[in-house]
């Protein structure tokens, strides 16, 4: 059996500012090559910590990071000055949730993808800029050798998203980060740019993690889910498993919170309470404050992440799936 591209194995990530924040909490991952890993949660959950991890964009001085993280055979926080520069955009790239702040607004989409592209190959400006335009052809951006010129700022908000994916692309990462690739778009471009995400993985076999809250866009994209609640994974299967058979309160509380036509006219279920401040979790297990199944052990006990089956809960009392309950 071939090793994972992707390994984190209890990492754990703590803000140490004016106070002190544990944005991670032992998180462990395993993905393999040309596989999709969705991450789903509410906002503050640790989605795009663990994102922003795998690149290494947090500010060293106040960012403390334990355990181990390995992304195609490189121990990722032993990387340093060039080896980290061709690590992030040549092994791991990222899409993220606002273009618009991602691109520089003084230089044009052309210029930006092809000086992307020449800092990791050793091309020529003619031939940069012949494969950057390729790459905005090929997230079927209409026109593309106009949009090569223009300045993200005259581009539409589903445009700089997919210009944003052709830079991400552009130098061919075996990893792709993707942040909530489509949350500041409306809903007809959202589907446009899943299933563009999802054909240009499957054509070049690159693996996905897709971070979003939305179970929707999850299903359309993903092979597996993970659940991140508080900064820790609570459940983990195949995209069907979870659909159909939630195990974890909090992922069945997801789930039931979801809208769809077959709701019009019904209460919305919410997950009744809050997210817990990072600055200060609750003993044990942190949804135990918000859950209906909740016992003495799950407020003094942290739950470990173990086996059931095809999938891995992290819960003292998981659902029963009902042909079992009944």
């Amino acid at each position: 059996m071939s090793a994972p591209l992707v390994s984190l194995q209890d990492l754990s990530v703590q803000f140490c500012g004016h106070r002190k924040a544990s944005a991670l909490n032992a998180v462990n991952i395993e993905l393999g090559a040309g596989e999709v890993l969705g991450l789903l949660g509410e906002s503050g959950s640790g989605k795009s910590v663990t994102l922003r991890t795998l690149l290494r964009l947090h500010p060293e001085r106040t960012t403390k990071i334990q355990g181990k993280m390995q992304v195609d055979g490189q121990d990722v926080l032993a990387l340093k000055g060039r080896a980290l520069d061709l690590y992030r955009g040549g092994t791991v790239s990222m899409v993220f949730q606002e273009p618009g702040l991602a691109f520089d607004p003084v230089y044009t989409i052309g210029q930006q993808i092809t000086e992307a592209i020449r800092a990791h190959e050793a091309v020529g400006e003619a031939a940069a800029r012949a494969q950057a335009l390729h790459m905005l052809e090929r997230v079927q951006i209409p026109q593309a050798r106009r949009r090569f010129d223009a300045y993200p700022h005259e581009l539409s908000g589903g445009m700089r998203q997919r210009a944003m994916i052709a830079l991400a692309l552009a130098c061919k990462p075996k990893l792709l980060l993707a942040d909530e690739p489509t949350t500041a778009l409306d809903a007809t471009v959202q589907i446009q740019v899943l299933l563009l995400l999802r054909e240009l993985q499957r054509e070049t076999g690159m693996s996905v993690i897709f971070v979003t809250h939305d179970i929707g866009a999850a299903v359309e994209v993903a092979d597996r889910i993970a659940v991140m609640y508080a900064g820790r994974i609570v459940e983990q299967a195949a995209v069907g498993d979870i659909v159909r058979a939630p195990r974890h309160p909090y992922t069945v509380g997801l789930l039931a919170a979801t809208v769809g036509a077959e709701h019009r006219g019904q209460p919305l279920q919410a997950v009744p309470g809050a997210p817990p401040d990072l600055a200060a979790l609750p003993p044990g297990c942190s949804f135990a404050p918000r859950c209906t199944h909740a016992s003495e052990r799950c407020r003094r006990e942290v739950p470990p992440l173990t086996s059931l089956g095809n999938r891995a809960v992290a819960c003292w009392h998981p659902v029963q799936p009902v042909a079992e309950a009944a």
